[in-house]
């Protein structure tokens, strides 16, 4: 957990503060949706007050020397932008609203600690990072980026879980699992902005029209909050995010229900095209999985589901 710069333009509440008027916090583990797929929530004992696991994962960690040898010469410390959804497992802050806690966070504090490096870590808009990337003013970024061929243009990925696209709504929907977009023809569906979720819905509305059906709204917003709460008033229909994300909510909240998986993403840490630190980064990845810090970080998130065997340096788009 660290203590970022925080942007002034945003304001980033926890997940349960920002939805709980609206969608009634749960216990954890409550609703079949949340203990399927991405590992359950038995390993998310503790948590604060906002449900947030608070467990350390972290304290046996040691430097690798073979790891950090690959970093290059003087490397002692990176600027990483981090987007705070405020979503568990995504980064959220925590009560002192300050401190950082999600799975991205403690993946990238495994890896700077196997490294032997410091992380500055700065808040950053999701759609912001990954062309502040390129321009060079941060070293990396963590956000649940998915690898795409189209971000791998001008973006370097190492992996380190397996996410994707999914679908929730609420419980007294009569949707169904989501095979095919024609099936949102329609509707209006909430998404996060500057998302591959928002670039999959714009780029296909035209299956309903030509389909001759009414195009489905693509509705987005900058703050998990807000998305949850358009849904829950009827302002939206159907909520695409990411997989995990999905399943933490719906876990947590009543009303809301998983329709299913529609599309699997290798996510990693974002480097501008041509880093040098990606080799350090995969093999820091690789020593986490062999010593079991990789498995406890997936446990106390509830994110099994998402495992990955080894890491990989920008793979190919999953296409299936």
């Amino acid at each position: 957990m660290s203590t970022p710069s925080r942007p002034r333009s945003r304001h980033f509440i926890p997940f349960a503060l920002v939805t709980s008027a609206a969608l009634l916090l749960t216990a954890c583990g409550s609703g079949d949706s949340g203990s399927t797929g991405s590992g359950g929530t038995d390993a998310q004992a503790a948590v604060n007050n906002d449900g947030i696991p608070t467990a350390d994962v972290l304290s046996s960690v040691k430097k690798d020397a073979a790891a950090a040898k690959l970093l290059p010469s003087g490397t002692t410390g990176l600027s990483i932008a981090v987007s705070v959804s405020g979503q568990p497992p995504g980064t959220s802050y925590l009560e002192d609203g300050k401190t950082l806690a999600g799975q991205d966070v403690d993946f990238a504090n495994a890896v700077a600690k196997t490294l032997g490096i410091k992380l500055d870590y700065e808040a950053a808009s999701f759609e912001a990072i990954l062309p502040a990337l390129d321009s060079g003013k941060y070293d990396l970024g963590i956000g649940n980026f998915g690898v795409t061929d189209e971000r791998r243009k001008t973006i370097d990925f190492v992996t380190y879980i397996n996410d994707g696209q999914g679908f929730a709504t609420r419980d007294d929907s009569k949707l169904t699992k989501i095979t095919d977009l024609k099936q949102l023809c329609g509707l209006n569906v909430a998404t996060a902005a500057g998302t591959t979720f928002e670039a999959t819905l714009e780029d296909n509305k035209k299956v309903c029209t030509d389909a001759g059906k009414d195009a489905y709204k693509v509705q987005t917003y900058s703050e998990q909050g807000a998305i949850w709460s358009s849904l829950q008033q009827g302002r939206s229909d159907i909520v695409m995010s990411t997989i995990n994300g999905l399943r933490y909510a719906v876990a947590h909240q009543e009303g809301v229900k998983f329709l299913s998986e529609y599309h699997r993403l290798d996510v990693g840490f974002a480097f501008k095209k041509g880093t040098k630190l990606a080799p350090a980064f995969q093999a820091a990845v690789n020593e986490l999985i062999a010593d079991g810090t990789y498995d406890k970080i997936l446990k106390k998130w509830g994110t099994t589901g998402s495992e990955i065997e080894k890491s990989e340096i920008s793979p190919q788009e999953i296409k299936d």
